[in-house]
Formats: structure tokens, sequence, C-alpha cells
């Protein structure tokens, strides 16, 4: 059997996210709605942002929307060559960046000017507030992440116990990606002996 925390299994898309009490991917578009389709969601790393735009993107597809999404990685300042040509956006286009801090300043106001001057939807991630109006503030959460643990064991024949789930989580000050990674070494481990 495939270790089931591997990428596969693990990464946004794979796993839905869990949101909590009272919120949905609907109140998330709802709100988005409101703020004439421009937000935020706001968290530290490996607290579930990415995950939370694969689940988000189906319901913006349902409410009408057009989303480009594009995930920027360590280091880029720039936008990628196909977000630097706006001519085919329309007003039902929603521009989603995960990673959004990492554009410089520059990279970020062109991409602003360009929605506003075309009339779609910014949507981006980001560790810190970008000063766009705020979807939701992920934080990790220990019960979440063994919530999430115990359904990608759910057809195992190994387990992890609680306890090893708190310990990693706690290692790794409350990074639910980094404990996860943790998790497929111990499963290795233990598939080994």
């Amino acid at each position: 059997m495939d270790n089931p925390f591997a990428t596969r299994w693990v990464r946004p898309g794979a796993i839905s996210y869990h949101f909590p009490v009272g919120q949905s991917a609907d109140t998330l578009v709802d709100r988005l709605r409101a703020h004439a389709w421009w937000g935020e969601i706001v968290g530290p790393h490996g607290a579930g942002k990415s995950t939370l735009l694969a689940t988000l993107l189906p319901a913006l597809e349902a409410a009408g929307r057009k989303p480009i999404l594009e995930a920027l990685h360590d280091g880029q300042r720039r936008l990628p060559h196909r977000l630097t040509d706006s001519s085919a956006w329309t007003t039902a286009t929603q521009i989603v960046i995960d990673g959004y801090e990492q554009l410089s300043y520059w990279s970020r106001l062109r991409l602003k000017r360009a929605c506003r001057r075309v009339g779609c939807g910014l949507l981006v991630t980001s560790h810190r507030s970008v000063g766009l109006p705020e979807l939701i503030r992920v934080e990790p959460n220990l019960e979440t992440l063994q919530g999430v643990v115990a359904e990608l064991l759910a057809a195992s024949p190994q387990s992890i116990t609680r306890d090893e789930v708190a310990r990693s989580f706690a290692a790794h000050h409350g990074n639910a990606r980094d404990t996860l990674f943790d998790l497929y070494d111990l499963y290795e481990q233990r598939r080994q002996v």
C-alpha cells in the first residue's frame, strides 16, 4: 500500500480544507463577493492556505467566476508571463495568487492596477496582511490535523497515534505541512520493520 502521507494524498486539492464551525466555501465566496471579488487569506506557513484555495476554486466557478490560479514559489518577485497580459480578462475573471507576498511591490501594484482596469477579482494568500479585505485568517489547529490524519489512515494497516501527531505538530511549531512530511517518514520507518 502507498504511504497515506505521500504528496499525492496530502497536496492541496487532494484533501479538503476543514472549515471552522459556521464557515464554508460558500460563506467565503459570499464574503469575497461583498468585497467586489477582492480579498486575502492570511496565515502562517503550513496552515492550510493553499488547501483552502483548492477547496474554494469549485465554489468560485459555481458563483460564475473564471479563476486563473498562480502558485508562486520561494523568491518569485515578478509576475509570471501569463499574468502580464490582461487583454483576455473580463469582469468574471478571478485572479488567484497563492504566495502573493513574494511578489515585489511593483509587481503587486501592476497586478492590482490591471485588475482594477478590467474590473476583475483578486484573491490572494499571504503570511501577513497585504491590505486587501481579509476573508479568513487560517491558524494551525492540532484538532483539525488529528482529523486529517485519521482520514488519511482510514484504509491503512498501520497507525500513527494521536500523541505522535501532537509531538510532531509541536516540534514543527504548528506547521501542518511539515508535520505531514514528518508522518510520511514515520510511516516509512514502520513499514520497513
